[in-house]
């Protein structure tokens, strides 16, 4: 049987190539947020495509669902910083066992699943606002983390994080 280290390496160099490429650094300042006691309650499914930085499709035990993140936007297809903030995503959770949890409202007008995403301890959706590869969003009635998600993305501007130096989240407002 072969020696598995030399390709175990390799992998890893390439995943941290491609981490450092797109920008998205669990170690930067402040950390990712986590949480100490757990994410909330709601249902848990695996990922199995990523859509782009701030939607995902979900295999859950009912069939897989396309579901949005609640209270985050981030760059469209035509964009900058697209390819990026849709990468700083495949990082956290393709593949990944996640933790769906609802607030106000089950689903968007496009009938997708609005939710907040965990993977472990992990709040992604506030993970990609504090690595600036998403901006938040106000969405009422679904605002329960909006204070929350509002103060990362203070210091991701300030500290120039992400997809903030190309102003692609420089509209000044935090609702739609």
């Amino acid at each position: 049987m072969r020696n598995k280290a030399p390709y175990l390496a390799v992998l890893f160099a390439l995943f941290t190539l491609a981490a450092c490429t797109f920008g998205f650094d669990p170690n930067a300042p402040g950390g990712v947020p986590t949480l100490s006691g757990g994410a909330p309650s709601g249902d848990t499914g695996t990922v199995v495509q990523i859509i782009d930085g701030d939607t995902i499709d979900v295999r859950l035990p009912g069939g897989d669902a396309r579901v949005r993140y609640i209270g985050v936007n981030t760059p469209e297809r035509d964009e900058v910083c697209y390819r990026e903030a849709t990468q700083a995503n495949r990082l956290l959770v393709e593949g990944k066992t996640v933790r769906l949890v609802r607030d106000a409202e089950n689903t968007d007008q496009y009938g997708r699943l609005l939710r907040y995403i965990y993977v472990d301890n992990l709040f992604v959706n506030a993970a990609l606002v504090q690595q600036g590869f998403a901006e938040v969003v106000s969405y009422p009635p679904n605002t329960a983390q909006y204070e929350y998600l509002k103060s990362l993305e203070i210091e991701a501007t300030n500290a120039n994080r992400g997809c903030h130096p190309t102003g692609i989240f420089d509209d000044g407002s935090y609702t739609r």
